[in-house]
């Protein structure tokens, strides 16, 4: 209803990001040590890089931004006319 594609998709990722966001600050730390308490039984040790879990963030992320633009340019593009018909 007069609101572009651009600014619909930025309205409705910012709010999926910054639970995503959320979810890895919260998640990160716990699995570290967690991860390196249950690392540190093995006979041969081994540890955990940052990297891994930043990368499990960064993919977390990434699937998120693609199925909020999915789902924000399909309704964007979509006709009010038909959704306003069928109710």
């Amino acid at each position: 209803m007069g609101a572009s594609v651009r600014s619909l998709w930025k309205m409705l990722s910012k709010d999926f990001v910054i639970l995503v966001s959320i979810s890895c600050l919260i998640a990160v730390p716990a699995s570290m040590y967690l991860l390196q308490d249950w690392l540190a039984k093995f006979e041969y040790r081994t540890d955990i890089s940052w990297w891994v879990l930043a990368a499990s963030c960064l993919g977390a992320l990434f699937v998120t931004i693609t199925t909020v633009s999915y789902q924000a340019v399909k309704a964007a593009l979509m006709n009010p006319v038909n959704s306003l018909r069928s109710e």
